[in-house]
């Protein structure tokens, strides 16, 4: 399926069986900026897992790696443990999926290293976790409306699913 040239190519590591296999695609798209999502403390499958320190060989062996997803990002712990061990010009993109993440934004917000804040947003997950707290599904859209407001605010990027793009390979 052919994109143009300004793609950024988003991987979810969580979907990517080894590191050999990560390199493969990374090569495929060597022309184009790299998007990789880590999923830390994920319990839905699949649940592949790898530690930052068996991804840095290969991050650093692909200088088109510019964006590095941490999922479950509730706190800026969350976010300085992985970033200070990223190559510098990496930008950090804590993915907010919890109504703790959005209680702790401006925190998370401010240990991001970068001049350009990107966050992301997991609608699913955020439904799913105000659900199994047995919050309102009121505080859904309610959350939702203030992590939106924190980022028009702030400068801050929220990057949220628009729909999904299906492939055979």
């Amino acid at each position: 399926m052919p994109f143009p040239d300004d793609v950024i190519y988003r991987i979810n590591l969580a979907w990517i069986n080894t590191i050999d296999e990560l390199n493969e695609i990374l090569i495929k798209h060597k022309q184009h900026k790299i998007f990789l999502d880590l999923p830390t403390h994920r319990t839905k499958p699949p649940v592949n897992r790898y530690t930052i320190e068996e991804l840095i060989p290969t991050i650093r062996n692909f200088s088109n790696i510019s964006y590095f997803a941490i999922s479950n990002a509730n706190h800026s712990d969350d976010i300085l443990s992985i970033q200070e061990k990223l190559p510098d010009g990496i930008i950090v993109v804590p993915k907010i999926e919890s109504i703790l993440g959005i209680e702790n934004i401006k925190d998370i917000i401010d240990s991001i290293n970068a001049n350009e804040k990107i966050i992301m947003l997991d609608h699913d997950d955020l439904y799913r976790s105000i659900e199994k707290n047995d919050e309102p599904i009121s505080k859904f859209h309610d959350s939702i409306d203030t992590l939106v407001e924190f980022c028009n605010k702030n400068n801050v990027i929220l990057l949220r699913t628009r729909g999904v793009i299906f492939a055979d390979d």
